[in-house]
């Protein structure tokens, strides 16, 4: 057993001695536009959980952003990080304040829809100056994790438990060899899930190569240029042979079911460490702009947590949600993952710092 595994069992013995998982506080600021210092609002969130140079001080650290669909696809001809996408500055924000804390090696991943080229490529077209985001700590590296890249293999993480749609993921080689895991999310709602933060974030770190509809049947696709529907929405295909298979294929297809549970044990067996939710200006009743309804939304809010289950509940009630309902089309993800042992989403035990949840709330629907 690797230390990383034997860290996730650990993870899980909540659950197997009948105990519901500790809630951890979540800090709240208002910032209502993308131009205002966020290296500082965010930096006095972490101060507000116990600072950031205990997390991250000479170690590597991992940040997933949240880049999904194509960057083609625009809404209402706004810049993407406004509506869908990751901000840019929340991002450059980011990168500042890991390298003043001392972060030893930052690397910002993504498992960019469509290609398994260069992830700095994918930003520039995105409308990212990279530069400037190499240039905002000392040692900044970018990974496209939708293939192996320039790694002879994959990690393999296990679910702990056992899972109930995989065993285990197979999974580029940068969400291993990394101190600290990050994801960046957006405040969104989604259409098979209900609901996209910090969690639904970090199912974008499965590679198409062994998850996507063009993936290879015996082993990876290592230029794959489709999305992930066939083998994790709908099941209709199994992943690549040299990765785990399905653990059941006659349990439901239907991708309200199956991504819930899948994100739930993404989530169980790559840990994250820091969830970030930007809900400065995003999207409502969707997760992207091929959905039809979707509206441009400016909440004017960020989120700062240290455990994804925790962050995300309160993610849900800044939306007007209930974190804890039982979901009309599809499974509650935050309540699979807690009965996982991952964190609590009850919010009468979660501390809200920064004010009250009450004041910011904006309701989505």
């Amino acid at each position: 057993m690797t230390r990383r595994e034997l860290l996730a069992a650990l993870g899980a013995a909540p659950v197997l001695a009948g105990k519901t998982p500790a809630a951890t506080p979540v800090a709240l600021a208002r910032c209502a536009q993308y131009d205002a210092d966020l290296a500082e609002k965010i930096g006095l969130m972490f101060d507000q959980l116990g600072g950031l140079g205990g997390l991250v001080n000479n170690k590597t650290v991992t940040v997933k952003l949240n880049l999904t669909g194509s960057p083609g696809l625009r809404f209402q001809g706004r810049p993407l990080g406004n509506t869908h996408y990751t901000h840019p500055r929340t991002a450059l924000a980011f990168a500042h304040l890991l390298g003043r804390a001392g972060a030893r090696r930052i690397r910002f991943v993504e498992s960019c829809w469509g290609t398994a080229g260069p992830l700095e490529e994918y930003l520039l077209e995105s409308g990212w100056n990279v530069r400037a985001l190499k240039a905002a700590a000392p040692y900044v590296l970018f990974e496209n994790t939708n293939a192996r890249g320039a790694h002879k293999d994959y990690a393999r993480f296990r679910v702990p438990g056992g899972g109930t749609v995989f065993s285990g993921f197979d999974l580029h080689r940068a969400y291993d060899e990394t101190d600290v895991f990050v994801s960046m999310a957006k405040l969104k709602q989604h259409e098979t899930t209900g609901i996209t933060l910090s969690m639904k974030n970090i199912f974008g770190i499965t590679p198409a190569s062994i998850y996507g509809d063009d993936a290879g049947v015996d082993a990876p696709n290592e230029s794959p240029t489709k999305g992930r529907v066939l083998v994790l929405h709908e099941g209709k295909r199994q992943p690549s042979a040299s990765a785990p298979a399905e653990l059941n294929p006659k349990s439901s297809r239907s991708g309200g079911q199956r991504v819930p549970r899948i994100v739930a044990e993404l989530t169980a067996a790559r840990p994250i460490h820091i969830s970030f939710i930007d809900g400065v200006e995003t999207i409502a009743a969707g997760e992207g702009p091929w959905i039809n309804g979707i509206r441009h939304v400016q909440p004017g809010v960020l989120a700062l947590g240290t455990n994804p289950v925790s962050t995300d509940a309160v993610g849900a009630a800044l939306m007007g949600l209930d974190p804890r309902a039982q979901f009309a089309k599809c499974a509650n993800m935050l309540l699979l993952a807690e009965q996982m042992g991952v964190g609590s989403a009850d919010l009468k035990q979660i501390e809200v710092r920064g004010g009250a949840l009450s004041d910011f709330v904006y309701r989505f629907s």
